[in-house]
């Protein structure tokens, strides 16, 4: 199969890149799986080494790209909603929220269950990520429950600006605590002792940090469609303490972290080891079960194989369905 994608930034990214990540990771297994992959893009991009055939994009993403498209391709996938009707088959990713009243299109996925009811949509795949990135270490610094500093230093990786996010939650739950928190999406200034700023982090000092602490901290307070930083901890064997909103439910299950309804049970969940600790292989094994970019790029492909027989992926078009902002704080 021959699948087109459009995307005007730099790849691979340097930086953290969420969504960039996700793209890049499952056009190269699309070619992995035997499949041909094209990229309106980025000239800058350096992706000659991957076999991805680049298609210089001069214009900005709100340029009309439709007469770059080779006749031959089966499939475009998009990760947004374009403005113009394509005459190939399309797929459309959404990572994000909608706004109160936004429509999708037909043939839109959405990145897990709760992400696709909040959008009056039945159809998600989850984000995969690509485990030779995520090299599982012989052994976690601080991982373990027998190493003398278990459960005594955290990880918060997200953009700690955005306040959806709860970096507040997740400092004054370590601080109350006498945690250590290490923070990477940003730049954050304290004068505790305890709190530890790395600002934006490439993906070689995020592995380091998550060899280096007993769990990653995602108390977030909104509707979190799926949560890329979730499964990276995991691919390290790192549990994950989170809040009961969006995809949270869906992604940590009992062997691999915790969810905390409250901001009291947070603070418990740090002051306390867990009661049954948690193991490193055993929540790797889940994370390469459910979350590979290989599983990921094989559930795409039938849908591909639907859209270009004619189906839709859904009959009615999808549309934001809560009635607030999905950037209104959540109670915690």
């Amino acid at each position: 199969m021959k699948i087109l994608f459009e995307h005007n930034g730099i790849l691979p990214v340097k930086k953290y890149g969420g969504t960039e990540r996700i793209l890049y990771w499952h056009m190269k297994e699309l070619i992995r799986q035997g499949h041909e992959v094209y990229l309106i893009g980025n000239p800058k991009s350096q992706l000659a080494h991957t076999g991805i055939k680049l298609i210089p994009e001069l214009h900005s993403r709100s340029g009309d790209f439709r007469s770059l498209i080779p006749k031959e391709i089966d499939v475009v996938h998009l990760f947004y909603t374009p403005s113009f009707a394509l005459d190939h088959p399309l797929v459309v990713t959404i990572e994000g929220n909608g706004k109160v009243g936004e429509e999708f299109h037909h043939n839109t996925v959405f990145i897990s269950k709760k992400h696709a009811e909040n959008h009056a949509g039945k159809t998600f795949v989850y984000n995969g990520i690509d485990l030779s990135e995520y090299p599982f270490p012989k052994q976690l610094t601080l991982a373990y429950p027998d190493h003398p500093l278990y459960w005594q230093h955290f990880l918060f990786l997200a953009k700690a600006k955005w306040s959806v996010k709860n970096l507040e939650g997740a400092s004054k739950a370590c601080k109350e605590n006498k945690k250590h928190l290490h923070i990477a999406g940003g730049r954050v200034f304290s004068f505790s002792s305890t709190m530890h700023s790395y600002g934006m982090v490439d993906q070689q000092k995020k592995l380091q940090l998550l060899q280096k602490v007993s769990a990653l901290i995602f108390p977030v307070r909104w509707h979190e469609p799926f949560g890329i930083a979730i499964i990276e901890a995991m691919a390290m064997g790192v549990p994950v303490i989170g809040t009961p909103y969006g995809s949270l439910p869906e992604l940590i299950s009992s062997d691999s972290g915790v969810i905390c309804k409250t901001y009291e049970e947070l603070v418990t969940t740090l002051k306390e080891f867990p009661q049954r600790h948690f193991s490193p292989l055993k929540i790797r094994k889940y994370l390469e079960e459910k979350f590979s970019i290989a599983k990921m790029t094989s559930d795409y492909l039938a849908l591909y194989k639907q859209v270009k027989s004619g189906e839709k992926i859904h009959q009615q078009k999808p549309h934001y369905t809560l009635q607030n902002s999905a950037e209104e704080l959540l109670p915690f």
